[in-house]
């Protein structure tokens, strides 16, 4: 019986102070998460991170739970300084969260792990999702490529970012033949 107490005692103490275990995600051992916790885009944001969660980098990564490693950093946009998080997951960008100087207002996902409650992930092809561009899309700016946004269907909050080859003329809307093939590059929540 002693020797359980001592166990018991010491336990934490080298559970905590090996350098060894220090890199372990601790959290995952509690037993409400041992079946997974599925990290989806719904109306109320991406898994618990929500338009009610302040845009500091221990709230978000308390609300991500762990599974993601997130850098800060600052860009303009209209004149304005603009707050911003990137998550990380396997060294790869898999979130961008930005937010007003409170809290979260826009999480842009290219984690093809995460989904929308329908089912749309990032690699979806637009034809699974529209037969057509018109009254659904907008052609969207983007750095890398061309690409178009368009509305999920009956949601408010969430969007889709399909990125694809298209030789038209720049901010022209590629046709529905030319859509068909593109996948969804990015999944838009926004308040």
């Amino acid at each position: 019986m002693k020797s359980l107490r001592l166990l018991l005692c010491a336990l934490p103490v080298v559970l905590t102070g090996c350098s060894t275990l220090s890199a372990v995600n601790w959290s995952a051992a509690y037993p409400w998460n041992w079946f997974g916790s599925s990290t989806d885009v719904t109306e109320q944001g991406v898994g618990n991170l929500t338009a009610a969660t302040p845009l500091e980098q221990s709230a978000i990564e308390s609300a991500l739970g762990g599974d993601y490693r997130l850098r800060s950093g600052m860009k303009t946009q209209n004149g304005n300084i603009v707050h911003y998080f990137e998550a990380l997951k396997d060294d790869q960008l898999a979130m961008v969260i930005n937010g007003d100087k409170n809290t979260v207002t826009r999480i842009e996902v290219l984690d093809s792990d995460v989904e929308t409650d329908s089912g749309v992930k990032v690699g979806t092809p637009f034809s699974d999702l529209y037969q057509k561009a018109y009254g659904n899309c907008a052609s969207a700016p983007n750095e890398e490529s061309v690409a178009v946004e368009c509305k999920a269907e009956g949601s408010q909050h969430i969007s889709y970012q399909f990125s694809g080859t298209w030789n038209g003329p720049e901010g022209l809307m590629p046709s529905d033949d030319a859509l068909k093939n593109w996948k969804v590059s990015k999944i838009i929540w926004q308040q």
